[in-house]
Parts: structure tokens; C-alpha cells; sequence
């Protein structure tokens, strides 16, 4: 008796479907995690832009005998104690504000400790 064989090659639809599943469900996991990573990542950037401006000031006010209140620009502080001013990865912007208080940014949650 002869006998037809057929060899298939390739997946089945329901193979595909399968993988596809598979695959969406690791993208539904992954991608959330990877957005908040991100927005972690941009927070701590800018609170140690801010770390670095605060720094830079009180350098400055000890430096040229400045008081507490006083409040430098931003050409006070660079090149001699920034090499270049910072900018927020959330593009917010600073606010250099007194030597007696910490600078601050326009994003919301961007703030020093």
C-alpha cells in the first residue's frame, strides 16, 4: 500500500495566534515599566541638577561674602562654579532663587529633600 504523505511545513494559525498572545502580554508588562523607569530616571536627574545649582550658590555666597538673603544670577554662578548651566530632562525650568533657599523647578515632584 502506498501511502500520500504530506510533509507540512510552517505554523499552524493557532501557532501564530499563540506567539502573537505571548508576545502582547509581555509588551503589556513591559512597557509600563519601562515609562516609569524613564520618569524616575528624569526626576533624580533633576534633583541632582538642583543639588548641583544649590551647591554652586553656596559657594558662591562663601566665596564673595555674600548674606543668606542674597540671590545670585546665573552669571554669578557660571563658569567659575558651573561649567555649564543644567537643564531639566522633563524641560521644566530652574529657579535660582536666595542662598538661604533651595532652588526649585517648574515640573511638579522636582524638588529637593
Amino acid at each position: 500500500m502506498n501511502r500520500i504523505r504530506r510533509k507540512n511545513k510552517g505554523f499552524t494559525l493557532v501557532e501564530i495566534m499563540i506567539v502573537v498572545l505571548i508576545i502582547g502580554i509581555l509588551l503589556a508588562i513591559a512597557v509600563p515599566n519601562f515609562i516609569q523607569a524613564r520618569n524616575t530616571s528624569r526626576t533624580r536627574t533633576c534633583i541632582a541638577n538642583l543639588r548641583q545649582i544649590e551647591a554652586a550658590k553656596e559657594q558662591w555666597a562663601m566665596e564673595t561674602n555674600q548674606a543668606n538673603n542674597a540671590t545670585p544670577v546665573q552669571g554669578d554662578l557660571m563658569p567659575t562654579y558651573m561649567k555649564s548651566w543644567p537643564a531639566c530632562p522633563a524641560a521644566g525650568t530652574y529657579t535660582i532663587a536666595a542662598v538661604n533657599a533651595n532652588p526649585t523647578c517648574t515640573v511638579a515632584g522636582h524638588a529637593l529633600p
